[in-house]
């Protein structure tokens, strides 16, 4: 086997590979017997396309270029379409106009020409109308106003159902479509803090009665409100620590699954789903509990919980049918699918992989789950990649670099499900430790709190902790310890290299340097997530101040590289800027690669492989290892 370095090895994994067969694959839908999901495609510039497969196994798109399925309501969207009877009704990009598209004609707007978005729909039949989250922008330069709304599908004018609240999501009818359940909740809290569920009869003219508070409070996150085949309520709620499945039925809310397991998970995206109904006394469910998730099926009548062995081991998007179940399933060596399982017999069909890539073991690293010492005597938890390559083996003596991944959020969590993007670096002999650190989801609201007014400093120590445990391993290399991360993962990054000396080298993607920027520039549904995380502004503005990189870059002594989206609304490209401008004023090595047309995450191809490639060199040049292949460089100042 040849001998070489740690970050020369040559690789199969190119970025080119993992771009030309990657999907973003998305928003599953039910139609009979008929399954639906969204295909984010990087070489159609990102555009959300929508596939259909029928029981014969047929497989075609039905939305033309330059149709794109996708919402901007809260900027992070999801809940852009639903299908009935063989018609999609979705949010169209461009315009954030909603389409109709039948079988057998092209798609038509069925909302006016207004700055309106719309998102989480559901068809009310008997009523002919679509009924979903609104958001109106018509107003200029003041907030925009988030409401549910009627949109009828005969042109008539559309009517506000519920209003008053902050935000609203999960509009949902009952079978007998009289009555109306939706969650909502107010500022300064995101919907993982607190939320309400309410319930109202429809009346005979479509309008709603009295609403009735079912759950919730402003310290007790609702997800998921459903109503089963027998109009019985269920939703999920975290009042006993855990987000855990319960029931509705007149004036009583009972526990159906008491578990130290997440049933839930943080609703940044519309039209989540967690659970569904096989039939009324047979739910299926998917659930996270030690960090690893699982699929189970719940008698609702003997309230017993039996897993379903799948090989997948990371589960979202779970759609119910009549004798299936659809969902996004993902292993630790296999690109990520959409998944199609029967209920009776177990069997898994695989209806689109999310990559074409087809990748010889040999190359792939497993990742190992590991729990952590960090500081005040607390445990944190990452999932640890080992370099991989079948082909080289490193110089006797020498530990591989090692790459932190800080994910985003920061109210979110990794798994350890196939990343190919994970295995361009650890086929290249570059370690990779994915971190959760305190305030990720999966592990209970008291570990998720960990992170309340402490945002910079909790998920900063546990990704150094988590690196410094690797180096008492003896697993990596202490002198190359480099960090990444993406919005929060980026915050997260800057702020481990400014303001400690762990770390030698990162990477910040679309990150945030100046908090209070952020808090002054960033739309309606983060504008006060970060009085949770670190005060309330303007009160606290001191310690906005206090950990904010920009403010500290005196302290940053080691190389960073920037990549940013030019139209980024979440977190504006000045962010960046502001940044790579002290560094080079400072005389330290720093690059910055500025995507046109990007928004927040990257979704065009050439920008995909561009951010994987130029991170790599720009490692190779910071620590002084070849690469087997040749990367377009980037142009890296004071170097």
């Amino acid at each position: 086997m040849p001998v070489a370095p740690y970050g020369s090895w040559k690789s199969p994994i190119t970025s080119e590979l993992i771009v030309a067969g990657s999907l973003r694959l998305g928003e599953i839908r039910l139609d009979g017997q008929d399954v639906y999901w969204s295909e984010g495609r990087a070489t159609e510039s990102g555009r959300n396309a929508i596939v259909q497969r029928t029981p014969s196994g047929q497989t075609f798109d039905r939305l033309p270029i330059p149709l794109n399925a996708r919402t901007r309501v809260h900027e992070y969207g999801g809940g852009a379409y639903i299908v009935a009877d063989g018609t999609i009704y979705f949010s169209n990009f461009a315009d954030q106009r909603l389409y109709k598209q039948s079988p057998s004609q092209d798609a038509e707007p069925i909302t006016p020409e207004a700055d309106l978005r719309y998102a989480d729909a559901i068809l009310d039949r008997s009523r002919n109308r679509l009924i979903c989250v609104r958001e109106d922008h018509t107003a200029g330069g003041h907030e925009p106003t988030n409401t549910i709304a009627a949109i009828p599908l005969d042109g008539s004018p559309q009517t506000i159902l519920v209003s008053g609240s902050d935000f609203y999501a999960a509009p949902r009818l009952s079978p007998a479509g009289d009555r109306l359940a939706w969650i909502c909740w107010n500022h300064p809290n995101m919907p993982w803090d607190g939320t309400q569920l309410w319930v109202a009869e429809v009346q005979e003219d479509g309008s709603l009665g009295e609403a009735q508070r079912i759950a919730g409070s402003e310290t007790e996150s609702i997800f998921q409100p459903e109503w089963s085949p027998d109009g019985t309520l269920y939703f999920v709620s975290d009042r006993s620590n855990w987000w855990n499945l319960y029931r509705w039925q007149g004036d009583e809310v009972e526990a159906i699954c008491p578990k130290a397991a997440e049933f839930g998970q943080p609703l940044w995206v519309f039209g989540m789903t967690n659970y569904g109904f096989a039939s009324a006394n047979q739910l299926i469910c998917t659930y996270v509990e030690g960090g690893i998730q699982h699929l189970a099926k719940l008698d609702t009548t003997f309230l017993e919980l039996t897993e379903i062995e799948i090989p997948y081991s990371s589960l979202g998007g779970l759609r119910v049918g009549d004798g299936f179940a659809a969902f996004l399933g993902g292993s630790v060596a296999a690109p990520g699918a959409v998944v199609r399982l029967d209920l009776a017999t177990g069997e898994t069909v695989e209806l689109r992989r999310s990559s074409s890539l087809e990748i010889d073991p040999g190359y792939i690293s497993v990742p190992q789950a590991i729990e952590f010492p960090t500081a005040e005597d607390k445990t944190a938890f990452a999932f640890f990649y080992p370099p991989q390559n079948k082909d080289f083996q490193a110089p006797d003596g020498e530990l591989p670099p090692l790459l932190v991944k800080s994910h985003g959020g920061p109210t979110a969590a990794t798994s350890a499900s196939f990343s190919p993007s994970i295995q361009y670096w650890t086929s290249r002999g570059i370690a990779i430790l994915d971190v959760n650190y305190g305030g990720s989801t999966g592990y209970g609201r008291e570990y998720r709190e960990r992170l309340k007014g402490r945002w910079g400093i909790v998920d900063v120590e546990d990704c150094i902790n988590g690196a410094k445990y690797l180096v008492d391993q003896g697993l990596v290399d202490g002198d190359r310890l480099c960090i990444d991360g993406g919005s929060a993962g980026g915050y997260t990054t800057l702020a481990a290299l400014t303001f400690h000396n762990t770390f030698r080298a990162g990477a910040s993607h679309y990150g945030v340097s100046d908090l209070e920027a952020l808090a002054k520039d960033t739309h309606k549904f983060e504008s006060r997530y970060l009085d949770g995380l670190i005060g309330k502004y303007p009160e606290e503005v001191a310690i906005y101040t206090e950990r904010s990189p920009i403010s500290a870059v005196d302290r940053l002594s080691c190389p960073v590289i920037f990549f940013q989206g030019d139209e980024d609304k979440i977190v504006p490209p000045n962010q960046a800027e502001m940044m790579v401008d002290a560094l080079k004023a400072k005389g330290l090595p720093v690059a910055y690669v500025l995507f046109e047309g990007e928004q927040h995450g990257f979704r065009k191809a050439e920008n995909i492989r561009r951010a994987l490639d130029g991170e790599l060199y720009f490692y190779s040049r910071v620590f002084g290892f070849d690469l087997a292949e040749a990367i377009e460089p980037v142009a890296i100042e004071n170097l």
